[in-house]
């Protein structure tokens, strides 16, 4: 873990004075970032915050907070900051290569960081299989008559300049927008990194990169591009660009303190990974489905997360993000007996992070009778050889849970 970077967990509280680089103007800008994302993010407290359920960095000046997941009081932070990186990577939102947490605590990086190197290897990439050529629209003063002559402007720029032509005509080079975007998003790797391995290679790409147009970047710049044959290769590049740019805040308080934010919320994260590793390894004649939603009442519908087919059977997995106590929520309860009535389910999975402990239970009728099976908790974590790793078997887990049995 990087030195004075203050590590917190969802759900945790961070006061002023907790930690000696967190002052109140830190507080101030998170309570504005709060804001401006509609709250979700921290439960504002006196002279301090509660983590809600997203993880990631917070980066105010010269203070990083990172937020990590965490469903239970085991295993330390390097772990779970490993896990939240292996969990980004296989939903592919985060293409740096980490083979082990034990490589990730000796990388020095945090989350934002990772995304700092996986955009630099991105560009990096782009320079050595050649950058594309754009047609641009330049005008200015040139000293050979081509495109459209601005009348007006030739005579006021170049009266005393007869040799000169002030015209608007295409080029075709490396200065077109694209490039301009990247160009900002290194230059604010720049401002923000302190990473001496990061900054390195971030020099040697600048050095490699053309000289680009300075240009004002917003979620429109972005919208406005064409993605073609051409463009494609600068895919990933371009979305790692719009979010180191657009995340960044350099005015975000009053006291004018830089800050950039990188977050995820771990309900989606989780839903999102448990959908992922299950059509990875999907057995034979079982088909697996994503959000699938059904009208019930007015403009009201039901959408479980998962649904997976099997011949005519149909399995509904609900994913949670937490740990109760003892045992699942009424809520809970409520939720997942409604998905498998009305998708005619025989068994339903509350999927929960945790220990393989959890009571299981049947949904039954008034006479006692089985309606529905109901399954629990699986491992997020393994043990292997001292580390704690993401579970590989988790998926074959969760078909042994709600197929097999």
């Amino acid at each position: 873990m990087i030195k004075d970077t203050i590590v917190k967990f969802e759900h945790e509280t961070l006061k002023i004075g907790d930690h000696p680089s967190f002052k109140r103007k830190h507080w101030q800008a998170l309570i504005k970032l709060n804001n401006e994302n509609d709250g979700n993010y921290f439960t504002i407290k006196p002279n301090g915050i509660k983590f809600n359920h997203f993880v990631g960095v917070i980066k105010v000046a010269n203070c990083t907070i990172e937020i990590l997941p965490k469903v239970d009081n085991g295993n330390g932070d390097n772990n779970w900051q490993g896990l939240l990186t292996k969990m980004l990577q296989k939903c592919g939102n985060l293409k740096v290569q980490t083979s082990s947490n034990a490589k990730l605590k000796k990388s020095n990086l945090n989350l934002i960081e990772l995304y700092f190197e996986d955009f630099l290897n991105e560009v990096d990439t782009l320079i050595h299989n050649g950058l594309i050529k754009k047609y641009r629209i330049n005008t200015g003063n040139i000293l050979a008559l081509k495109g459209r002559m601005h009348f007006s402007q030739n005579i006021k720029r170049n009266l005393v300049h007869k040799e000169r032509f002030y015209t608007s005509h295409e080029v075709y080079d490396v200065d077109h927008k694209i490039h301009q975007i990247l160009a900002v998003a290194l230059n604010t790797i720049d401002l923000l990194s302190r990473n001496l391995s990061i900054l390195d290679k971030l020099k040697r790409i600048q050095f490699a990169f053309p000289d680009c147009k300075k240009i004002n970047v917003t979620e429109l710049t972005f919208k406005n591009i064409r993605i073609d044959r051409k463009v494609s290769p600068y895919i990933r590049a371009l979305e790692l660009a719009r979010l180191i740019i657009l995340e960044y805040s350099p005015n975000i308080s009053s006291g004018k303190e830089s800050m950039i934010s990188i977050l995820f919320d771990m309900n989606k994260l989780w839903e999102e990974y448990v959908l992922k590793i299950l059509k990875e390894a999907s057995p034979k004649g079982v088909e697996v489905l994503g959000k699938r939603s059904k009208l019930f009442w007015k403009s009201n519908r039901l959408e479980p997360d998962i649904i997976l087919q099997k011949d005519d059977d149909i399995y509904i997995i609900d994913t949670k993000w937490k740990h109760p106590e003892k045992k699942a929520s009424i809520e809970d309860l409520r939720q997942i007996y409604a998905y498998g009535r009305y998708w005619k389910s025989d068994r339903v999975m509350l999927l929960y992070p945790g220990e393989k402990s959890m009571e299981y239970a049947d949904f039954k009728d008034g006479n006692d009778n089985k309606i529905i099976g109901c399954r629990s908790f699986v491992s997020v974590v393994s043990n292997q050889n001292g580390n704690i790793e993401l579970n590989e078997n988790m998926a074959e887990e969760i078909f042994d849970m709600i197929i097999k049995k």
